[in-house]
C-alpha cells in the first residue's frame, strides 16, 4: 500500500452481540467498535466507512445513502434479512455472511430441547419442588408421561448444514428422520416427503430454515392442526417461522405436547410476548443462545475476520450480493 493509499475504515455497529475476542486482521485498516447502535445512531457512524460489520442493526437504503465510501457489508450472522440486498446491489456494495459455523452448537441445543420435552424434565422438576417425590408411596414418583427419542420420528424443515447436523445427532439417538418438502411444492424431490404428509408423521418437528416472505408463519393454525397431539415443536431458526399466538393456543388446548423455542418474533422482547407470560411445563424458551457457546462464537468471529480479509485482498467470499 502506497503512502497515499486510503486505509479502509471498518465499523462494527453492534460488537456487543459477539462477546468473544476477534482475531487480528493483517491488512492495514482502522477498526471502530460500537457496542450497539440504534438505526438513528447508525446513520451517523458510517460516513467514512469502507466496511460495515453488523449482526442485527438494519442496513437500509437510507443508511447506505449516508455511507458513500461503503463497499462491503459483513454480516456477523448467517441470517441477513436485516439487510436491504437490492439497495446494496444497486450501489455495487458486496454483502457477505457467516456460514456453517454453528454445526455443533445449534444441533446440540435442538437435541437438548427435544430431550427436556420428551422426557418431561420441566414437569418433574416442578413436581420435585412441590414435594411430590417426598410424598410418594413407592420408590419413584410417576408424574407426566415421558417418551424416548429412540424410535420416534423427527421431521425436519430445512436440509442445510444445521438441519443435516441435527439429523446426524438425532440418528445417534435412534430417531427416524423424515425430510419435509417445501410447503406447496408441485414436485417432490427424491428423499423428501410432501409437506402435509411429513407433518402428520412427526413425533418431533424441528425447524432449520431461513425467514423469508415465503416462510413467515410457516407453522400456523392449519399446520399445527396437522400435527399429532403428542408431537413437540422445536425452533432454533427464526421466530417469525411460527405463529406464536396459534402455538400458545395449541399448547393450552392440549393439541400439541410441547414446544422448545430459542427464538421469538421480536428480539429482544422488550414489549413483552405472550409466550413469556405463561408458565407451562411443556413450553421451554431460551433467549436466542443456541449459537452462543464459546466455541461456536469463536468460529463465527474467525470467519467474520476471514470474510473481511478476503474482501480487502480482492477475493470476496461467502457473498450473497
Amino acid at each position: 500500500m502506497s503512502d497515499n493509499a486510503v486505509v479502509p475504515e471498518i465499523v462494527f455497529l453492534d460488537s456487543a452481540t459477539l462477546p468473544v475476542p476477534l482475531p487480528g486482521l493483517s491488512q492495514p485498516h482502522r477498526w471502530v467498535n460500537y457496542p450497539g447502535s440504534t438505526p438513528q445512531e447508525a446513520l451517523q457512524r458510517l460516513g467514512s466507512a469502507t466496511v460495515c460489520v453488523t449482526n442485527k442493526v438494519p442496513v437500509t437504503s437510507e443508511l447506505l445513502d449516508t455511507a458513500p465510501s461503503l463497499r462491503l457489508v459483513a454480516v456477523a450472522a448467517t441470517g441477513y434479512n436485516n439487510i436491504d440486498l437490492d439497495a446494496c446491489r444497486q450501489r455495487g456494495i458486496r454483502v457477505c455472511n457467516i456460514r456453517d459455523y454453528a454445526v455443533a452448537g445449534v444441533p446440540e441445543h435442538a437435541l437438548m430441547l427435544m430431550l427436556v420435552l420428551r422426557r418431561q424434565l420441566l414437569a418433574y422438576r416442578a413436581d420435585l419442588a412441590a414435594g411430590a417425590w417426598q410424598r410418594a408411596q413407592g420408590f419413584c414418583h410417576f408424574g407426566a408421561p415421558m417418551h424416548d427419542l429412540a424410535g420416534s420420528t423427527l421431521v425436519l424443515l430445512g436440509r442445510g448444514a444445521l438441519g443435516q447436523a441435527t439429523a446426524r445427532l438425532a440418528e445417534a439417538f435412534g430417531m427416524r428422520i423424515v425430510w419435509a418438502e417445501h410447503q406447496g411444492a408441485e414436485q417432490i424431490r427424491s428423499g423428501y416427503v410432501p409437506f402435509a404428509e411429513a407433518l402428520a408423521q412427526a413425533d418431533v418437528l424441528s425447524l432449520h430454515c431461513p425467514l423469508t416472505a415465503q416462510t413467515r408463519n410457516l407453522i400456523g393454525r392449519d399446520e399445527l392442526a396437522q400435527l399429532k397431539p403428542s408431537c413437540i415443536l422445536i425452533n432454533t431458526s427464526r421466530g417469525g417461522l411460527v405463529d406464536e399466538i396459534a402455538l400458545l393456543e395449541a399448547l393450552r388446548a392440549g393439541r400439541l405436547a410441547g414446544a422448545g423455542l430459542d427464538v421469538l418474533v421480536e428480539e429482544p422482547p422488550r414489549a413483552g410476548n405472550a409466550l413469556l407470560e405463561v408458565n407451562l411445563p411443556n413450553l421451554l424458551l431460551t433467549p436466542h443462545v443456541a449459537w452462543a457457546s464459546q466455541e461456536t462464537m469463536s468460529r463465527l468471529a474467525g470467519q467474520l475476520i476471514d470474510n473481511v480479509a478476503a474482501y480487502l485482498a480482492g477475493n470476496p467470499q461467502n457473498c450473497v450480493v
